[in-house]
């Protein structure tokens, strides 16, 4: 099926899979920061406030940059600020429509409390509240869907934290430079590949019907729940996230008490930059879980660098779960739900 033209046209009118062999390009992003100046205050840390696909890419920078910020880095996924945000602190709001409200409502307390600001968005009334009171302002395309606009994300979150002195230039020109390598890997899963040479149309076909549980190690504990949220958006599909050494601490019991023939599908992300007792844990995990879980399976992570492993991953992730929408005959692209449930809260 996921090598039948026809069938694809049909059941992915809206050309998720055609978006997703763009992705590779959002590495190179120019975006020219409105209201770039600040006023150089000494800042004491950085929080993103930001929703579901608008806050992937700051959790992706709070592994990616851990060993290097020297400030505390959080990511407020609510409506509330952290207690001690005030002026020494950085607070960033992402929204891609720019209306999310608990990010608006975010924004609005950054500003009561006089703290160093800086707004994502597409447009909306977190564009709005940045004109207005002449906040730093990175706008990113309305090209594609939140969760598949990460790469967007990434980039000017990365320029932004480059403008306050927090990083320098190199992660930015590291992320660019990616673009030529992460073309050629995503090639290799677009639509016109087979499924025998194609990787991601081989995972979807092991998960079609199935409930995955996806598990990564620290270092890719945000791709995971990546796949996570692409399983959700793109193949309409309930899945479930959780990271290692955490994993062995409490879920590596909830496995026992159940016959192996549960309806899930067990994904283990490995990176082989995370600590080599993770890694242990990960095939000792599945060892003495023989019989009681199906068995992982593995996906090693391609990259030479912890910021190339995390792009290649992110970018699997759509791909495999829009297969996985297509096997599920569902459209990839739409979110309806989603935008029923914010119109109703709203009103």
């Amino acid at each position: 099926m996921l090598d039948d033209v026809n069938v694809l046209k049909q059941r992915d009118s809206q050309g998720a899979l055609d978006v997703a062999g763009q992705l590779y390009k959002q590495v190179a992003y120019q975006c020219e920061l409105r209201d770039a100046d600040n006023d150089g205050r000494t800042l004491t840390g950085v929080v993103v406030a930001g929703m579901g696909g608008s806050a992937l890419a700051a959790d992706v920078v709070k592994v990616l940059l851990g060993q290097f910020l020297t400030v505390p880095f959080e990511v407020v996924k609510g409506y509330s600020l952290p207690a001690y945000a005030g002026a020494s602190t950085l607070v960033i709001a992402s929204s891609h429509s720019g209306n999310t409200e608990e990010t608006v409502a975010c924004m609005n307390e950054a500003l009561e409390r006089g703290c160093q600001m800086a707004a994502i968005a597409t447009g909306g009334k977190v564009e709005q509240i940045a004109r207005e009171h002449q906040v730093m302002f990175a706008e990113i395309p309305h090209d594609t869907q939140p969760r598949m606009g990460m790469i967007y994300n990434l980039r000017v979150l990365l320029q932004i934290l480059e403008e306050y002195g927090l990083i320098t230039r190199e992660w930015c020109d590291d992320l660019a430079a990616a673009e030529q390598w992460l073309h050629e890997e995503s090639d290799s899963w677009t639509k016109q590949m087979p499924v025998s040479h194609n990787y991601a149309k081989q995972l979807a076909l092991t998960a079609v019907g199935k409930t995955p549980v996806i598990y990564g190690g620290s270092l890719m504990a945000p791709v995971a729940y990546k796949w996570k949220i692409s399983w959700n958006e793109n193949a309409k599909n309930v899945a479930f996230w959780n990271y290692y050494p955490e994993f062995n601490h409490n879920e590596f019991l909830g496995w026992t008490s159940h016959p192996v023939e549960k309806p899930f599908v067990v994904f283990d992300l490995v990176s082989n930059l995370e600590n080599e007792r993770t890694l242990k844990r990960f095939e000792l995990s599945d060892k003495l879980l023989s019989g009681k879980r199906p068995k992982a399976t593995t996906v090693p992570i391609t990259g030479d660098t912890l910021l190339k492993q995390m792009l290649w991953g992110c970018v699997l992730a759509d791909f495999v779960s829009i297969y996985v929408g297509i096997l599920n005959n569902v459209d990839p692209t739409q979110v309806d739900l989603i935008e029923k449930f914010k119109k109703e809260l709203a009103g």
